[in-house]
């Protein structure tokens, strides 16, 4: 039986776990490859950590280039993760004319494009399905099952600790501090929670999404991400009020000529097919023009499902080599000669409904002034909720709107901000759906 040599890059938590199941389901991948993948070489600074898998120690090294220097080695997996050295072993990888297997949302949000045209002229391959969703196969399905459709939605939950940071704040009436301390007790928050709870990590992973859903390269830098530090239990009591749920959501739209790409809370009704999604969990809805919506669902991060991802790529890649193909599919779903720049749309320019909460002093005409000010910026009131009186410090008063622009939702609120009838900044929420 035909044997495709691999190199690994990275023994950590997922390299482990890479490692792992190449060993336990080896029979079950040679029945459906017709080869055997044999893992030759790993490559760590620290290669005497026990990580819990037994492996021949004559593979581990702290040296690389024996991975690139080995012609026995066809593909490399990258998963060492960051930008620096993580891109400058791909780059090695592409040089030594070994295809490239990688997890790295980050380094491909930021050099995708650089490194597709690398592989593309060394006539290598990458793939990256743990790049997205962990072990959800949505960029499979993006590039592959929903090849003959036109994409013009996607909504997605891609950050699982802060799926679960706003479910256990709406289960248990919980703030966003502890329930972040919770997470990191619990291993679902890293000890700086910054790239998951600001909302980078989710852009990260919406750059791939939208590039590859509309074939057209979207510049990380500009996808509007907000996180979700400012949602308070009090947020989350209302938006049920109003029959909706509050959702980290990677929103990208296409309308053929520009793309929305944006990352912030969001309040979906709470019959959508993701408002049901909680804790760790991801998922993925795309709305195609001949399929219609699909939902994807699963584990988006972890040993085991980032592992599950990056083996079934290394099937396919090994299934090409033993084909002798090489660039089957293109890696970003459209040919390279096809891909255009995409044109953004300033955040501006998107359309949508608002949750605006207010304290606002408790005097007679100011909610007159309030919907006053929306009203000359064009934007109309749908709902208006307002409980209890206070003296001192002000009375919540919470507003839904009509769909409106942004740029007009946000020159109304500086307006209202000049009326000096609401005391602090007010809380904004999008609602989609």
């Amino acid at each position: 039986m035909q044997t495709i040599g691999v190199g690994l890059l990275g023994f950590g938590t997922i390299g482990a776990g890479v490692a792992e199941l190449l060993q336990v389901n080896a029979d079950e991948i040679s029945r459906r490859l017709g080869a055997r993948i044999e893992l030759l070489k790993i490559a760590d600074l620290d290669i005497t950590t026990d990580r819990g898998v037994k492996v021949d120690k004559s593979l581990l090294t702290t040296d690389a280039n024996e991975i690139f220097n080995d012609e026995r080695i066809k593909i490399v997996i990258e998963l060492i993760g960051g930008y620096g050295v993580a891109k400058r072993f791909i780059e090695r990888s592409f040089e030594t004319k070994k295809s490239v297997v990688t997890a790295n949302k980050a380094l491909l949000a930021v050099h995708g494009a650089e490194l597709m045209s690398l592989a593309a002229k060394s006539g290598c391959d990458i793939a990256f399905e743990a790049a997205v969703g962990g072990g959800i196969p949505i960029l499979r399905a993006l590039r592959e099952g929903m090849a003959a459709n036109r994409i013009h939605t996607i909504y997605g939950i891609l950050n699982g600790t802060t799926n679960y940071i706003l479910t256990a704040m709406k289960e248990k009436g919980q703030d966003f501090e502890e329930v972040l301390r919770e997470a990191q007790k619990l291993g679902y928050a890293e000890a700086d929670p910054t790239f998951d709870v600001e909302g980078i990590d989710a852009a990260h992973k919406l750059t791939l999404l939208s590039t590859m859903a509309f074939g057209r390269r979207v510049d990380f830098k500009s996808v509007y991400t907000e996180g979700i530090s400012n949602i308070t239990p009090q947020d989350i009591s209302y938006a049920q009020e109003f029959g909706l749920e509050v959702k980290l959501l990677c929103i990208a739209k296409f309308d053929g000529e520009k793309v929305e790409a944006r990352v912030h809370p969001t309040m979906i009704p709470s019959d959508h097919l993701l408002a049901s999604v909680r804790g760790v969990y991801n998922a993925i809805y795309v709305d195609a023009d001949f399929l219609g919506p699909t939902l994807y669902y699963g584990q988006g991060a972890g040993r085991r499902a980032t592992a599950s991802a990056v083996v079934g790529d290394l099937i396919e890649l090994s299934r090409d080599i033993m084909n002798g193909v090489k660039r089957r599919v293109p890696p970003m779903a459209f040919l390279d000669e096809e891909m255009t720049d995409a044109v953004v749309k300033p955040m501006g320019e998107v359309g949508c409904r608002y949750y605006v909460r207010f304290l606002a002093l408790d005097q007679p005409g100011v909610l007159s002034k309030i919907s006053g000010a929306l009203g000359d910026h064009g934007i109309s009131i749908e709902s208006v909720v307002q409980k209890g009186r206070s003296q001192n410090h002000g009375v919540p008063l919470v507003l839904k709107t009509h769909e409106a622009k942004e740029a007009d939702f946000m020159g109304a609120l500086l307006k209202i901000k000049a009326l000096g009838v609401c005391n602090g900044d007010p809380v904004v929420v999008r609602i989609e759906g």
